[in-house]
């Protein structure tokens, strides 16, 4: 297995790459238990029970911007627009970004080059930001727009890659100015003069009917009945039947690579990719590469020795929530736990309680 987080590194997709070439070198591909795994679950849908039928969604529309970025490259985007870049040996231009409006999300929490990140966001006109919380990316907005938790609205869970429906009826009501997102939407859609085109004439407890009776609909045709939206909201979790409880993953290619090719030139899970190699990147090989992090070859090595590593918390999803008392309850001073090596620790007189300063030339905070 290997985290999608190390991605968010120096040369972060060859741990990546590496993880899929040792299972195939070992011959684990397509064995119960064996294979490869990439940030389990929402990141890589592996080991998930796939949903027996389509839930219910909202028209998705057509964007009339072509233009994108990989998500790493925010900053760079920002800082330099029209600038050329390459992705998938292509060589592209970044865009120019006068406005950003980030809904979902926290890339302060876990971007590249907290720094960097910092002055890209000057560089926009408008930066508009929608959250529960005063993250530190709502703190870089100029405009913050407050909406509604997921437990002061209306809605019902089903995820991409889940086999069960879970009723989600508001408990309590949005505190102060905070509204329900769709609200915000469809209010900025009349300002435009295309709330009709945007609604469709429904408001927000008529979608949602919509999208069960949609769900319903998928549902009866897979011969599963579904109860009626109001004995949904006011009942339980419905759980489905996996549909393929003995699925293991890449077992179909295992046993007739040519009848169930994987998408690559060969057909093959290739060690070796000539496409890659093709692109003449120099640090990015045809094949998975161990790059020493520029930390480590930095000057700046023999004056900050410890490498700082940022796992998963325990007691939250990523930055979700830190204020909720199961996150708080493990703080160490009422500050996030850092975990340091007893010799490091005694060398620096460091003694589990303390609360500690972590620091280098970039920044600086504090923790227990």
């Amino acid at each position: 297995a290997c985290a999608a987080g190390l991605q968010r590194a120096d040369w972060g997709e060859q741990a990546l790459w590496a993880c899929v070439s040792l299972a195939a070198v070992l011959g684990q591909i397509g064995l119960p238990g064996g294979g490869y795994t990439v940030g389990y679950a929402v990141n890589a849908h592996v080991g998930n029970v796939a949903r027996p039928f389509r839930w219910g969604s909202l028209p998705q529309g057509e964007n009339p911007v072509s233009a994108f970025i990989p998500v790493a490259m925010i900053s760079e985007m920002l800082l330099n627009p029209g600038a050329p870049y390459r992705y998938d040996g292509r060589t592209l231009a970044l865009p120019d970004c006068g406005l950003v409006w980030w809904a979902g999300g926290n890339p302060f929490h876990h971007h590249q080059d907290l720094n960097r990140l910092r002055r890209a966001f000057q560089k926009p006109e408008t930066v508009i930001v929608n959250e529960i919380n005063w993250t530190a990316t709502a703190r870089h907005a100029d405009i913050v727009l407050p909406v509604a938790a997921p437990q002061e609205r209306t809605d019902f869970g089903a995820g991409q890659t889940d086999n069960v429906l879970v009723p989600m009826p508001k408990a309590v009501e949005p505190p102060g100015h905070a509204r329900v997102e769709y609200e915000i939407y469809a209010d900025l859609a009349r300002r435009f003069g295309v709330e009709r085109d945007f609604t469709e004439g429904r408001d927000e407890e008529a979608w949602l009917r919509r999208l069960w009776s949609d769900t319903r609909a998928a549902a009866d045709a897979h011969g599963t009945p579904l109860p009626d939206w109001d004995v949904f909201m006011a009942g339980d979790i419905i759980e489905l039947p996996d549909p393929s409880p003995t699925q293991v993953f890449l077992s179909e290619f295992r046993a007739d690579p040519s009848k169930h090719p994987r998408a690559t030139p060969s057909g093959r899970i290739e060690l070796f990719s000539e496409t890659v190699a093709g692109f003449g990147l120099g640090e990015c090989a045809g094949h998975a590469t161990w790059n020493v992090p520029h930390d480590l070859t930095s000057p700046a090595a023999k004056t900050y020795p410890l490498a700082l590593v940022s796992g998963q918390p325990g007691t939250r999803l990523h930055s979700q929530y830190d204020n909720g008392a199961l996150s708080m309850a493990g703080k160490v001073g009422g500050r996030e736990p850092a975990l340091i090596n007893p010799a490091d620790a005694a060398e620096r007189r460091i003694s589990d309680g303390d609360v500690v300063e972590l620091f280098n030339d970039r920044g600086r905070c504090l923790a227990g």
